[in-house]
């Protein structure tokens, strides 16, 4: 697990080193939304995937289904009350 967590890092860190630089063609770029949200569809199918062949899952799924609603609006909750908050202190680009 921690060489996975390692590499998922390496990763993350790598992707921020290369769009730092701007090494990436012009073409790329404007793909890059396009490209990110195919990776996430597919990544998304997979995960759908191993959750149906899990017996476990399927069996308790209004369970699991429950709390995962109530975790789902506090973090998005959360989330959006941590960007409002963090905003004026947080200097960026202007788009």
């Amino acid at each position: 697990m921690t060489t996975r967590l390692l590499m998922y890092l390496g990763v993350i860190i790598l992707g921020a080193i290369i769009g730092a630089k701007g090494r990436l063609s012009e073409k790329l770029t404007k793909r890059l939304g396009s490209i990110q949200t195919a990776c996430l569809l597919l990544l998304l199918t997979i995960m759908g995937i191993k959750i149906g062949m899990d017996e476990g899952v399927i069996s308790s799924f209004l369970s699991i289904g429950y709390k995962a609603v109530i975790i789902s609006i506090f973090t998005i909750g959360m989330s959006i009350l941590s960007v409002m908050l963090l905003k004026p202190y947080v200097k960026g680009r202007n788009r």
